[in-house]
């Protein structure tokens, strides 16, 4: 709306409203600017700082007034003839112009604008026309050719622009975020931007959504910029990271080679896992109150198997009551040790096993093959002694053995297992019978001292008391032979006396040839006939 038909409109609006007002004659103003002035404003008019009456702004279909605050008489009378009047302004009609200089990345193609495609780079001055623009690609440094970008992408893309005020030219380049800066930009303009832009200007950005498509997040993840230079370079490891958006596109590792993998594993896992568990249940030790108060120390079964590199024939000594010894070495500490496996096919054997540790377990003599410990795996059951280098007497008595013992050896071993004997019978807690005191239960350690063991068929009662059972029918006959002996302790001197004859004679072969032999000497001395060859010098 030009000035002139606010003017016609001002006019014609004072004569309608000047008669309902008082009004002085010979008006007149002057107003050297606005700054003081009192002059009634309405719509889009005011005053500014510096004094200018702006009536209106860059407002669409809006409007402003500025009136003077009172009435004024253009006549004497209604049907008189007009006053003279004069009046004079300076106005300046400004139209809206832009000073705005931009890069865009257009990801939405407008035919009004001339848009090339939906992915296109321009340049825009003062105008959302592009003055020049070409779809988004870059030329690497090491090609010939440009490569197509999608800016779309959600991926990190570098864009540099660059004005030269010397040549009066425009480059804007773009690469992708791991890109060096390509040498050829993507657009090159010759433009001066001297009208353009003016003294002082802000630099930002500005983006708008798509107004057809699904709207777009846009990011900025590092800004530089320098006047009169070249801005610095980013450190791209030091940008913050996207926002993960949509679905994460999944690698076939995950999907197919990961699940294989698994199952593999599975596979594998499983029986490994099984047989694991199915050897440690076979390797399970029973544990038993009773063990907590007789029990002396318990082994693990794997330790007694890696001694006896698995109980092979090779590590066999023999074998004694219930049960048969192989020689091992502990692994822990290097010990020889001698390790019973006791029968268990029999209730007899459990019972066997359970005498011994009760007895000798609790038990301390030098001349008592001492008990080391035991083991119980299922129906495995181990006892472990302290392995005697010397073997068992017998093997100085029968079957050719490598040297035979000289009467002072044969007393010591005698002394020795009588020793033992007697504390068993006289000086323990409990009175132990044995029952079983023979020349293969006799050991010989490396000094050829004699010590008693397998007490499996072992009693234990207390002193001044009688056991329900207390001798084995193998010496009940014996006991008659020699007089009748009845008494339980005497039950178990009565072999090892016998054992102690069995030294001198030339054929030990057994208890009861020794006891013939001894009973149907007329003489009251051992006869030279029966007495071993290497006594017979007087020794």
């Amino acid at each position: 709306m030009s000035m002139k038909l606010v003017t016609a409109i001002l006019a014609c609006f004072l004569v309608h409203t000047a008669p309902s007002a008082a009004a002085s004659d010979d008006v007149g103003f002057i107003y050297q600017g606005f700054q003081s002035s009192n002059l009634s404003l309405d719509g889009l008019a005011k005053v500014t700082d510096n004094g200018l009456l702006r009536i209106t702004n860059t407002t669409k279909s809006q409007s402003g007034h500025a009136f003077y605050p009172n009435p004024t008489n253009f006549k004497s009378a209604s049907n008189s003839s007009a006053f003279s009047f004069s009046t004079q302004f300076v106005f300046a009609i400004i139209p809206d112009t832009n000073h705005v200089f931009a890069v865009e990345l257009d990801t939405f193609q407008n035919p009004d604008l001339g848009d090339i495609n939906a992915n296109h780079v321009g340049i825009g001055i003062n105008s959302v026309r592009s003055k020049v623009s070409r779809p988004a690609s870059y030329q690497a440094n090491n090609k010939n050719s440009f490569d197509n970008l999608t800016l779309s992408s959600g991926q990190p893309m570098q864009l540099w622009v660059e004005y030269d005020g010397i040549d009066r030219r425009i480059d804007v380049t773009l690469a992708p975020i791991a890109a060096a800066k390509p040498h050829t930009p993507l657009l090159s303009l010759t433009y001066d931007l001297s009208p353009i832009l003016v003294q002082n200007m802000y630099v930002g950005f500005s983006a708008a959504t798509s107004p057809v498509e699904r709207g777009t997040s846009h990011f900025i993840l590092g800004w530089s910029f320098r006047m009169n230079g070249v801005a610095q370079a980013l450190d791209l490891s030091r940008l913050p990271k996207l926002p993960r958006s949509g679905h994460k596109k999944v690698s076939k590792f995950f999907t197919v080679g990961l699940p294989l993998i698994c199952l593999l594993l599975c596979l594998i896992l499983i029986p490994g896992v099984a047989f694991y568990l199915r050897r440690k249940w076979k390797s399970a030790e029973v544990l038993e109150e009773w063990e907590l108060a007789y029990g002396p120390r318990r082994f693990k079964y794997q330790d007694l198997y890696i001694a006896t590199n698995g109980f092979t024939e090779k590590q066999l000594l023999g074998n004694g009551g219930f049960g048969r010894f192989s020689k091992g070495v502990l692994p822990t500490n290097n010990l020889e040790v001698a390790v019973k496996k006791v029968s268990c096919h029999a209730r007899q054997g459990m019972r066997a096993f359970v005498a011994e540790i009760v007895s000798i377990g609790r038990l301390s003599h030098g001349n008592l093959a001492p008990l080391l410990g035991y083991c119980r795996r299922k129906e495995e059951l181990l006892l472990v002694y302290e392995f005697m280098s010397n073997g068992s007497l017998d093997k100085f008595l029968y079957d050719q053995p490598k040297y035979t013992l000289h009467w002072s050896q044969r007393f010591h071993v005698i002394k020795g297992g009588a020793s033992g004997l007697f504390y068993l019978h006289e000086e323990w807690e409990q009175v132990v019978i044995h029952r079983d005191v023979k020349a293969s239960n006799v050991l010989l350690d490396g000094e050829l001292n004699g010590r008693l063991g397998d007490f499996g068929p072992a009693r234990l009662y207390d002193h001044g008391t009688l056991p329900k059972t207390t001798h084995a029918a193998k010496y009940e006959a014996s006991s008659v032979v020699l007089g009748g002996i009845g008494c339980p302790a005497r039950l178990s001197s009565l072999p090892m006396g016998v054992s102690a004859v069995g030294l001198g004679f030339a054929h030990p072969a057994g208890f009861e040839d020794t006891t013939s032999s001894f009973a149907s000497s007329t003489d009251k001395s051992f006869s030279h006939s029966v007495v071993d060859s290497v006594l017979s010098g007087g020794r």
